[in-house]
């Protein structure tokens, strides 16, 4: 794990950092070999198409949309334009099923453009 990963996730509170470790672990292993960095104070994955970031109450988990048909920006909350994002408030929320159908969905069809 990067140092500056492994900080991040380390320095959060519960249940966030368990959040976090999860879905950092379904990322890596749907995408094997992915890059992982921080990147706006956040941990990014593959080229910054992925994020994960601790919030007060939850962990948002982002997605880059540019690339994606409008049906398929639908599946994610918030209105950037760019990047969307789901939200995960404990572990029994992490649907992995759904969770791995979208990083492979974005990682074939979205194109970062941060």
């Amino acid at each position: 794990m990067n140092k500056e990963v492994k900080k991040y996730i380390e320095k959060q509170k519960s249940p966030q950092k368990e959040i976090l470790k999860k879905v950092r672990n379904i990322i890596l292993k749907t995408l094997p070999g992915c890059d992982e960095k921080t990147a706006w104070g956040v941990v990014t994955f593959s080229g910054n198409k992925f994020y994960i970031v601790a919030l007060k109450d939850k962990v948002n988990v982002g997605f880059a949309i540019a690339g994606l048909s409008k049906k398929e920006a639908g599946l994610f909350e918030g209105s950037g334009k760019t990047m969307r994002h789901i939200k995960i408030h404990t572990l029994k929320d992490i649907d992995e099923k759904k969770l791995v159908k979208l990083i492979k969905m974005v990682n074939k069809k979205a194109v970062c453009t941060c």
